[in-house]
């Protein structure tokens, strides 16, 4: 469980990676996605769904279909992911809830929350799928192999 992201953001985060992780050309049906990520189908083809009609993702219909990355994985921001399923307003809105917290108001924890939601923020802004590809064939291939 994570406190920042939805759970259905934390499976479209999963998904795009190992998208980022099959060949070129290549499509992965959502069936292929949920057995190797541990995913409901169901959630798969729906977060994949949407995030292609922000273009972060293609689809393609048939016995050959599948997903794929909407462009190439140097391209793709993990931010681009979290802006289409959950927004940004975890990063602009009190992470207490208080109304009204700023820096002239603060909430108790406003001011360490602060660091770690710009800290969170660059690296989500900063690297994109390409740089993450080792990583996350190592994370699918662990996963696979317990």
């Amino acid at each position: 469980m994570t406190v920042i992201f939805s759970k259905k953001c934390e499976y479209g985060l999963q998904a795009v990676l190992y998208l980022s992780t099959i060949e070129d050309g290549r499509t992965a049906p959502a069936e292929e996605i949920s057995k190797k990520l541990n995913i409901p189908k169901e959630f798969v083809s729906k977060i994949l769904q949407s995030l292609a009609l922000k273009k972060i993702v293609g689809s393609k219909k048939g016995n050959s279909g599948g997903f794929f990355l909407g462009k190439p994985a140097s391209q793709i921001k993990l931010i681009e992911i979290v802006e289409a399923i959950d927004g940004l307003s975890l990063f602009h809105n009190c992470v207490l809830g208080f109304p009204d917290c700023s820096p002239e108001s603060p909430c108790p924890v406003h001011n360490k929350w602060g660091k770690l939601r710009s800290d969170a923020y660059d690296m989500l802004t900063k690297e994109t799928l390409e740089q993450f590809k080792k990583k996350s064939i190592a994370k699918i291939k662990m996963m696979n192999d317990v």
